[in-house]
């Protein structure tokens, strides 16, 4: 029903009632001029009572439990009741609708691996996420709406808070373990301020690696090159006899293979980190590869070192054949250079129970240090540098071996005991493992397998 009809019938109504005192009252005192003021009076106390009412039951509900129903009364109150609730149920929808959208944005902020802090105008934390708590050592429930000053007390990141000046990135040492932290601070609203941090723990190690690959290589390259260019003029200026100039130049050509040597393995180690990862569908006979690499390090021992090996596996492995084959060849020939004369190494295969396989050269050398063993694989990483370059030992091949092995899906793992020699596995996952059945090993691998001497 319409306002405008509704209002209507309550004059029609409020009328009649009037009317029909006024007749009573002038039936009764026979007074026209007072019936008719007595009809009025009526009707519009009736039109006055019936809008209280209505008026009345609205603020009470207005005062009461706006979750229930407004009053559903014909009229200007029912209408002017149903157009407030109406208000107050999108006004509610709406606050439910911002709440989502809060929840969900800070929950993508908690998220982030990047820390996230709000302060206000009185460095007071507002809100962190967890990351941010870790970063700053922070509790982010019981540790709201108090000073960060009070909390974080590096004198670098106070003394950068408090400064105002925000255009540069403040880096310092984050409260939990070791590593480096990056933070950003930014200003918005009244005096609130946003405080961002990264771990750049990755980033600063991997730069100072780079430092130091660049230091290295240019160390490795300076020394023969110098110990070249001294020959050269010693070549120039003195006079030598025969077996002098055989001498240097056998030097000369030494210093010479050992460059050669470096950049073939910075060339391979830069192939391995640009190529894709090794198709699982490209099978090598292990028999080969083993055979290959043993042949190699007993080249190298010149009959010093026994070597024995597994000459029929019947394995085969999925991947690419040089890069398995540098792999073993460098394990064993490490094996060669770091284990004394008469030491015997072995190479050696073994299938394991949750399908994966794996090689192993084992030596009984020097052996390493515990303290070592994590940073084997860091490129020009030595034990003994001396001792290294002696052996004609370049830095780079473990980190080949650990490169060949992370592009085939496994792992190189290292066991070692000062005194009793180390042990190097190459494991490789089960799906790229296979049995070969019976395979001739092929001209080349059986020359390899006779000139070791290893056939049982």
């Amino acid at each position: 029903m319409s306002l405008f009809v509704a209002r209507l019938l309550l004059a029609i109504l409020a009328g009649a009632l009037g009317a029909f005192a006024g007749w009573a009252l002038l039936g009764l005192l026979n007074i026209p001029g007072l019936a008719l003021g007595v009809a009025a009076l009526v009707a519009a106390g009736f039109v006055v009572a019936v809008d209280g009412l209505r008026g009345l039951r609205l603020i009470h509900w207005l005062k009461g439990d706006l979750a229930q129903s407004a009053p559903r009364d014909a009229g200007l109150w029912g209408e002017i009741g149903y157009r407030v609730e109406r208000a107050l149920r999108d006004r509610d929808r709406q606050i439910v609708r911002e709440r989502e959208q809060l929840v969900q944005f800070l929950s993508a902020i908690e998220a982030s691996p990047n820390g996230v802090l709000l302060l206000d105008s009185h460095e007071q934390i507002v809100w962190c996420n967890r990351m941010a708590a870790d970063h700053f050592a922070l509790d982010p429930v019981r540790d709201l709406r108090q000073r960060v000053t009070n909390l974080v007390r590096l004198p670098a990141f106070v003394s950068f808070l408090q400064r105002g000046a925000y255009d540069e990135v403040l880096q310092l040492n984050p409260l939990r373990g070791p590593g480096a932290l990056s933070v950003i601070v930014r200003d918005y609203a009244d005096g609130y301020r946003l405080v961002l941090t990264q771990d750049v723990t990755e980033r600063v190690r991997s730069e100072a690696m780079r430092r130091d690959f660049v230091a290295n290589v240019s160390h490795e390259i300076r020394t023969p090159l110098t110990v070249l260019a001294g020959f050269i003029e010693t070549m120039q200026s003195l006079p030598l006899t025969g077996v002098e100039r055989e001498r240097v130049l056998h030097l000369m050509s030494t210093q010479t293979g050992r460059m050669q040597t470096l950049v073939a393995d910075l060339l391979t180690l830069a192939t391995l980190e640009g190529s894709p990862r090794p198709a699982s569908d490209r099978w090598v006979q292990l028999d080969t590869l083993i055979a290959r690499a043993a042949a190699d390090a007993q080249a190298l021992s010149n009959g010093r070192h026994p070597i024995r090996f597994d000459a029929a596996t019947g394995v085969e492995l999925a991947g690419v054949e040089a890069e398995l084959l540098s792999a073993i060849g460098n394990l064993a020939s490490n094996a060669v250079r770091y284990t004394p004369d008469g030491g015997e190494i072995e190479l050696r295969w073994r299938r394991l129970e949750d399908g994966t396989g794996e090689v192993s050269v084992q030596d009984h050398g020097i052996g390493i240090a515990r303290e070592h063993i994590p940073r084997l694989t860091e490129r020009f990483y030595r034990v003994d540098g001396s001792r290294s370059r002696e052996t004609g030992g370049t830095g780079l091949g473990l980190a080949i071996v650990k490169h060949v092995m992370q592009r085939h899906g496994g792992e190189l793992v290292i066991d070692s005991e000062v005194g009793k020699g180390s042990r190097f596995r190459l494991v490789f996952p089960a799906a790229r493992v296979r049995e070969g059945g019976d395979h001739s090993l092929g001209a080349e691998a059986m020359v390899a397998q006779l000139t070791a001497g290893a056939i049982r």
